[in-house]
């Protein structure tokens, strides 16, 4: 599948660092470091404004390099990117340590995966089919 990539970024596309890799790494593309404190988010921008075709989303999600060592996280995890998005994709960043983290121009900073959807025709009805689990909610299965 291709899709077209607009690159207004200092740095190269993100492309897939393996062979079996489902994300591209995204980077910010930015003019100074931002500095998020402990509990602060800020909207980074990418650079990088794309076309997918119908059919198709990006999603955006966190890398767990950060999240694990900094507690870095994509706030609104998965972000969407839909077809008919042409704007820059900007990625909603929190810091969930104790500490102050630096992000710095050019760091990987979020992965993208595209994805294929469907649009669902809803059907208002008054009553759901039966299912061996029923309404049972979180942990209902003891498993």
């Amino acid at each position: 599948m291709h899709v077209r990539i607009v690159n207004k970024s200092k740095h190269e596309l993100p492309k897939y660092e393996t062979t079996a890799s489902a994300g591209m790494d995204l980077r910010a593309n930015l003019e100074e470091p931002v500095e998020l404190l402990p509990l602060e988010r800020a909207l980074i921008p990418t650079g990088l404004f794309i076309e997918l075709p119908v059919g198709f989303e990006a999603q955006v999600r966190p890398r767990s390099g950060l999240a694990a060592k900094h507690g870095i996280t994509v706030l609104n995890t998965p972000g969407t990117i839909d077809a008919d998005y042409r704007g820059e994709i900007k990625l909603i960043l929190v810091n969930i340590s104790n500490s102050a983290f630096t992000i710095s121009d050019g760091e990987r900073i979020a992965q993208m995966i595209i994805s294929s959807h469907v649009q669902a025709q809803l059907e208002e009805v008054d009553v759901l089919s039966e299912t061996e689990r029923g309404a049972g909610g979180f942990g209902h299965t003891g498993k």
